[in-house]
């Protein structure tokens, strides 16, 4: 089956279809209207917006995107690196698979790259049909952050960082079965490397419903976001980032 290819102004478009009955060819062409001025007045014409919170294993990043899922007054999807970790087969959980993801903590894997890569662009392509997204983020990797800076900065993109002393979040990785000792200082400062946020907060000295009241606050204060517009800028400059 052949379709064709048509642009987003195009009002028409139609399917050709080759088959074969009885040993004859038979060609069925089937024409149809789009009406894409009402598919794009059914749909945002603008971007939503992209919330990412960025900060080491055991930061509190998941329970602070619950909290704000639950006060934001728009629906935002959650789309970020824990459930493209959690779409892998279980087997990828352990080693020595899990290497070839994050299980060197401060360094990614081939298939880690991967994913991470297609979780940008899922973001991306879910944020342009004006959909919210809400997606915590590690970033032991450079490429990660330029990869982010290239896809988001004309979007009304946000990037939170979210801190905490080492010592407390050694002291959560002891207490939780589902973490992997010294992965937290390993990621420390990396994670923060590239230097700027559009906000932060600090989930050791607040709970995580106060830090998600205090990054809606932040929203609701009208200040436009600039992290990545200029980390993308840096990039133009051939700055290292």
């Amino acid at each position: 089956m052949k379709a064709d290819l048509f642009k987003l102004e195009m009002t028409s478009a139609k399917i050709i279809i080759l088959d074969k009955t009885n040993g004859l060819f038979h060609l069925h062409v089937i024409q149809f209207i789009i009406n894409y001025n009402h598919l794009l007045s059914t749909t945002a014409m603008t971007s939503g917006t992209i919330i990412f919170l960025n900060g080491t294993s055991s930061s509190g990043k998941t329970t602070i995107l619950k909290n704000l899922q639950q006060k934001l007054d728009l629906p935002f999807l959650e789309l970020g690196l824990d459930k493209f970790i959690w779409m892998l087969p279980r087997r990828y959980f352990n080693q020595p698979l899990w290497d070839d993801v994050l299980g060197k903590a401060n360094a990614a894997g081939q298939l880690g790259h991967q994913l991470v890569f297609a979780m940008h662009r899922s973001i991306h392509a879910a944020a342009k049909t004006g959909l919210n997204i809400l997606a915590d983020h590690v970033f032991v990797e450079p490429d990660w952050v330029r990869d982010c800076a290239v896809l988001f900065h004309n979007f009304n993109a946000y990037l939170v960082g979210v801190r905490c002393d080492l010592s407390i979040l050694e002291e959560r990785e002891k207490s939780r079965k589902d973490r992997t000792l010294g992965q937290a200082r390993l990621q420390y400062e990396k994670v923060h490397a590239h230097g700027i946020y559009d906000f932060e907060v600090d989930s050791g000295k607040h709970s995580a419903e106060e830090n998600a009241q205090q990054i809606i606050d932040f929203l609701n204060s009208g200040t436009p976001p600039r992290a990545f517009n200029h980390l993308s800028s840096s990039l133009s400059d051939n700055l290292k980032i």
